[in-house]
Protein backbone atom coordinates (compact mmCIF):
# COMPACT_ATOMS: atom_id res chain seq x y z
CA UNK A 1 0.00 0.00 0.00
CA UNK A 2 0.93 3.35 -0.82
CA UNK A 3 1.59 6.59 1.13
CA UNK A 4 -0.84 8.21 -0.57
CA UNK A 5 -3.30 5.48 0.24
CA UNK A 6 -2.30 5.36 3.65
CA UNK A 7 -3.14 8.73 4.52
CA UNK A 8 -6.59 8.46 2.76
CA UNK A 9 -7.06 5.24 4.68
CA UNK A 10 -5.73 7.29 7.79
CA UNK A 11 -7.87 9.95 6.97
CA UNK A 12 -10.84 8.26 7.17
CA UNK A 13 -10.11 5.84 10.11
CA UNK A 14 -9.64 8.87 11.95
CA UNK A 15 -12.72 10.72 10.81
CA UNK A 16 -14.80 7.28 11.86
CA UNK A 17 -13.61 6.51 14.74
CA UNK A 18 -14.83 10.27 15.59
CA UNK A 19 -18.13 9.18 14.42
CA UNK A 20 -18.36 6.19 16.70
CA UNK A 21 -16.81 7.25 19.81
CA UNK A 22 -19.48 9.52 21.83
CA UNK A 23 -18.97 13.36 23.44
CA UNK A 24 -17.28 16.24 21.32
CA UNK A 25 -13.06 15.55 20.67
CA UNK A 26 -11.07 17.91 19.81
CA UNK A 27 -8.83 18.69 16.86
CA UNK A 28 -9.53 19.47 13.14
CA UNK A 29 -8.93 17.82 9.81
CA UNK A 30 -5.10 17.52 10.70
CA UNK A 31 -5.30 16.03 13.93
CA UNK A 32 -8.15 13.46 12.49
CA UNK A 33 -5.21 12.45 9.63
CA UNK A 34 -2.66 12.79 12.11
CA UNK A 35 -4.65 10.10 15.02
CA UNK A 36 -6.21 8.13 11.83
CA UNK A 37 -2.08 7.31 10.50
CA UNK A 38 -1.10 6.64 13.80
CA UNK A 39 -4.19 4.36 14.80
CA UNK A 40 -3.60 2.39 11.45
CA UNK A 41 -0.49 1.82 12.28
CA UNK A 42 -1.56 0.73 15.73
CA UNK A 43 -4.40 -1.18 14.16
CA UNK A 44 -1.56 -3.43 11.61
CA UNK A 45 0.41 -4.15 14.61
CA UNK A 46 -2.05 -5.46 16.66
CA UNK A 47 -3.68 -7.53 13.62
CA UNK A 48 0.30 -8.69 13.28
CA UNK A 49 0.15 -9.67 17.27
CA UNK A 50 -3.18 -11.08 17.42
CA UNK A 51 -3.83 -12.94 13.76
CA UNK A 52 -0.99 -12.91 12.40
CA UNK A 53 -0.77 -10.61 9.61
CA UNK A 54 -0.96 -6.60 9.70
CA UNK A 55 -2.53 -4.41 7.60
CA UNK A 56 -2.92 -5.90 3.75
CA UNK A 57 -4.38 -4.57 0.61
CA UNK A 58 -6.34 -1.10 1.07
CA UNK A 59 -9.60 -2.70 -0.23
CA UNK A 60 -9.28 -5.41 2.01
CA UNK A 61 -11.97 -5.36 5.04
CA UNK A 62 -9.26 -6.43 8.09
CA UNK A 63 -7.30 -3.24 6.69
CA UNK A 64 -10.21 -1.50 7.12
CA UNK A 65 -11.73 -2.54 10.63
CA UNK A 66 -7.87 -2.94 12.44
CA UNK A 67 -7.12 0.81 11.46
CA UNK A 68 -10.87 2.19 12.46
CA UNK A 69 -10.15 -0.01 16.09
CA UNK A 70 -6.70 1.26 16.08
CA UNK A 71 -7.86 4.97 15.51
CA UNK A 72 -10.37 4.57 18.07
CA UNK A 73 -7.66 3.16 20.52
CA UNK A 74 -5.36 6.66 19.80
CA UNK A 75 -8.48 8.85 19.98
CA UNK A 76 -9.11 7.27 23.57
CA UNK A 77 -5.51 7.73 24.69
CA UNK A 78 -5.73 11.41 22.96
CA UNK A 79 -8.71 12.53 24.74
CA UNK A 80 -7.05 10.98 27.65
CA UNK A 81 -4.01 13.61 27.68
CA UNK A 82 -5.38 16.24 26.49
CA UNK A 83 -8.73 16.09 28.44
CA UNK A 84 -11.05 19.13 29.01
CA UNK A 85 -10.71 20.87 32.33
CA UNK A 86 -14.20 22.20 33.72
CA UNK A 87 -14.31 25.71 34.22
CA UNK A 88 -14.81 26.20 37.73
Amino acid sequence: MGILAFLILGLIAGALAKALLPGRQGGGWLITLVLGVVGAILGGWIGSLIFGGGLGNFFDLRTWLLSILGAVIVLLIYGAVTGRKSKA
